[in-house]
């Protein structure tokens, strides 16, 4: 279960998220479900339209079942498998 104590060792694909702060001002508010990811990017679905957003220089606020967590993208910088596989002890 993702929680915000494992969300940056965790699969990001699929989570609701939302831009909290980022460099690029029209990015700012965007919200919508994570689609793809790759090493600098994630690919989000926002109003029917997918948005690929740089994760250095962002901050995420992810929407947990419990609780929003926000997250600097510079601690998600890794390839998917990569990030996911070190798991939470390396954080």
């Amino acid at each position: 279960m993702i929680t915000s104590q494992n969300i940056t060792a965790h699969e990001w694909i699929g989570l609701k998220v939302e831009i909290a702060k980022s460099t690029d001002p029209t990015l700012q508010g965007l919200e919508g479900i994570v689609r793809d990811e790759t090493m600098n990017t994630f690919t989000i679905e926002a109003k029917g339209k997918l948005r690929q957003v740089q994760k250095q220089k962002t901050i995420f606020s992810a929407k947990l079942p419990a609780e929003n967590v926000e997250v600097d993208g510079s601690l998600l910088r890794f390839r998917p498998e990569d990030r996911v596989k070190k798991g939470t002890r390396k954080w």
